[in-house]
């Protein structure tokens, strides 16, 4: 299905919420050559949540997995978003208008010239992906981010 080749792999990393929790995943993640092209924290009292984007989600993971970091993986959208008053509006009427629901999203480091990417953790991303794609919007899969 050619929609399921515009999911980009997420890696949701948990940490205890502590100073330097974040700089030891950095480091680890450096140290191994694994760039990183976004990046969002959420936290509560006690824990963290890292969402990240990496140029290599094999190897990222499997960085991961030897320092025994706990982590998921979830499918997202990386989304082209015209740097403009009313770009990110645009797209997000779009999926309101189908009736999706937008459950978190964040940008990317990178940006294409005239265009923000975002990354977007829908409620339903293959209709998403469908419907985005059907009204113009250009959706980035894991190879264009690798090779931003």
């Amino acid at each position: 299905m050619v929609e399921k080749s515009f999911m980009v792999r997420q890696v949701a990393v948990f940490l205890d919420n502590r100073p330097g929790s974040l700089a030891e995943i950095a480091r680890h993640l450096a140290n191994r050559d694994i760039n990183l092209h976004a990046l969002s924290l959420a936290g509560t009292r006690d824990f963290e949540t890292v969402r990240l984007i990496a140029a290599d989600p094999d190897a990222c993971g499997k960085a991961l997995n030897e320092a025994q970091y706990h982590f998921i993986e979830t499918d997202v959208l990386a989304v082209e978003v015209a740097d403009k008053p009313g770009g990110l509006a645009d797209v997000l009427e779009i999926i309101a208008q189908e009736h999706l629901n937008v459950e978190y999203m964040y940008a990317m480091v990178e940006k294409k010239e005239g265009f923000a990417v975002i990354i977007l953790r829908v409620d339903d991303p293959l209709k998403a992906c469908m419907v985005l794609h059907a009204k113009g919007v250009k959706l980035l899969a894991e190879e264009d981010i690798a090779s931003l």
